[in-house]
Order: structure tokens, then sequence, then C-alpha cells
């Protein structure tokens, strides 16, 4: 595992929930962000929104009236719609899917980007969609950790021999194997078990928000508190700090160019090694005001 070039790589958040449907419009959403110069384009995965009608204490973010692509399909568009900018999921929830399927799909939209994608990876909270996709949701963080041995095995041997608690798999492989070996995986969430989980097994971790506030969120769940947490367990595993990348988040309607600077600063003297400018929830109508919000946020912040 190692951490990717220095600096801080600045990208965008895929407006999954408002750019709409229209195949010519979301790959000038992604051409748009390469132009600007961006590094990195993440996108969000959800398979299932439940129907909050029958559910009255539904609490989750999202319900079915919230649009989302599908990740690897989504990837397989605009990795023929760009060429250089890096096409990230943050993050998939793994637990509730076929690890060989998923493998084989990352596989295709490395190979078809030319060796761009980075692949989050998170438990989710959303039992709904566990049911419908026939996985346990209770086993779900012990799970993760036999994918991830999984995915790296199929990502980089031709065959593979495994036979776990949950995987068996006797002397097959998936082919073509990514240009990656190994696909990069970062992993998202911000559960003290996650944060160490990131640190002994991930070469990434993956932020959900900013340094924004929140009421509901117990103490020591701070961007700071955080990355502290994150520290101790990285230096408990003796592992190098060096060795995991950090990605950060920044909302573009909580501020304005002041305040981003000021965030991007925070984040660096966190280590961050990615941000991400995310422009949903922000008023904006249209894709191409999305467009115009990332051009802002890049004129305000590139330097």
């Amino acid at each position: 595992m190692k951490r990717e070039n220095e600096g801080m790589h600045l990208g965008v958040v895929f407006p999954q929930t408002e750019i709409g449907t229209d195949p010519v419009l979301i790959r000038d959403f992604a051409q748009a962000a390469e132009s600007l110069g961006y590094h990195h384009l993440l996108v969000y995965d959800h398979v299932l929104g439940a129907n909050t009608a029958t559910r009255p204490s539904w609490r989750g973010p999202y319900t079915l009236k919230h649009t989302f692509h599908e990740p690897f399909v989504l990837f397989g568009h605009l990795a023929a719609s760009t060429r250089r900018i890096e096409l990230v999921i943050g993050v998939l929830i793994l637990p509730q899917r076929q690890t060989a399927l998923v493998a084989k799909q990352a596989a295709a939209v490395d190979v078809l980007s030319g060796g761009r994608l980075r692949m989050g990876i998170g438990v989710g909270w959303n039992e709904v969609e566990y049911e419908a996709l026939g996985a346990d949701f209770r086993t779900r963080g012990a799970r993760i950790e036999e994918q991830i041995t999984v995915l790296r095995a199929l990502w980089t041997q031709e065959s593979v021999t495994f036979h776990g608690r949950w995987h068996r798999i006797s002397d097959a492989g998936i082919n073509p194997l990514p240009v990656q070996r190994p696909i990069p995986l970062w992993m998202g969430g911000e559960a003290d078990m996650v944060l160490h989980r990131a640190a002994r097994v991930a070469d990434g971790w993956m932020s959900s928000r900013g340094f924004q506030a929140l009421p509901d969120r117990p103490a020591g769940s701070s961007r700071e508190e955080q990355v502290g947490r994150l520290r101790a367990h990285l230096a408990a595993g003796r592992r190098d700090a060096a060795s995991l990348g950090i990605e950060g988040r920044i909302a573009f309607r909580q501020s304005g160019p002041d305040e981003w600077r000021r965030d991007i600063e925070r984040w660096r003297k966190l280590g961050a090694t990615h941000l991400s400018v995310d422009t949903m929830r922000s008023g904006l109508s249209t894709p191409h005001a999305h467009i115009d919000a990332i051009r802002r946020f890049h004129e305000a912040v590139a330097t």
C-alpha cells in the first residue's frame, strides 16, 4: 500500500441526486471537471431507496425519491468520455454485494479507463438494501475484511484458491486483470471501528463531510479528533502514517471563497492527500449550474 503523489489532490463530488438522467449532461459535467483541472470525480452508491410513506420513523438521508446512478455502469460511460480524471467511488457498500462480481466489474472499469479507478468501500447503513440484495446486515463489518482479502487476490493473481468464512474460490480467476494490481481500496465511515479497520487494511480513509458542526454527532466526532484517532491506530499497528491517504470534503453551500480556503488549509494541516467539493443541496437547479459552481470554486481556491 502506498500514498499517492505528494500534495493535496482537488476533486469534485458527482451531484448524484440532482444531475438527472440525460447522458449528455452527465458527460458534460465530467468533462467540465476534467477540463477545469480537477484531479478526481467521486460518486456515491445506493442500489435501493426506501419508501418513507410506509416507514414513518425513517431517519436515513436518502429515499426512493433520490436518484443514484450505479457507479460501475456510470464509470463505463465516463471512461469513454474522459481521458485523465480519476474515477472514484465514495463509497461502494461492499458487504451487500457478491465479492467476485465486484472484482470483475472494478477490473473492467480500470481497464477501460486506463487505470483510473479508486474504490472507496464501506459497510453502509441502509438495512432495506441488504434485505433486498439477500445479504446479512448484522455481519457486514466482519465480512468486509474478508472481502478486501479476496478482492486483492483476484486483482493480482491469475488464479485464486481461497476458502474463508464467507468465500470459497477453487483455482479460478478474473480475466482481464485490472491495470492497477491491486486497485486502491479506501474506506469510508466515522465509527472508531472503521478508523481502526482503515488503519490496518485500507489504502486510505474517506471523510463524508467537512468541518461543519452537526448537533446530533457524539463528542469526539470532530474531524481533528477522528484524524487523531486514525493516527493513533496507525501508530499502534506500527504503520507509517504517510502510507494512508486521507480524503477530505468541503460543502459548496455552506460558505464562500474565504471559508473554502480556510477549510482547505485545515485539511492540509490534518495531512489530507485528497479533497472533494460537494455542490449538492446548494439550491442549484440544473447540471450547468453545478458546472458553474465547480468552476467558481476552482477559480477561488486553485492557487
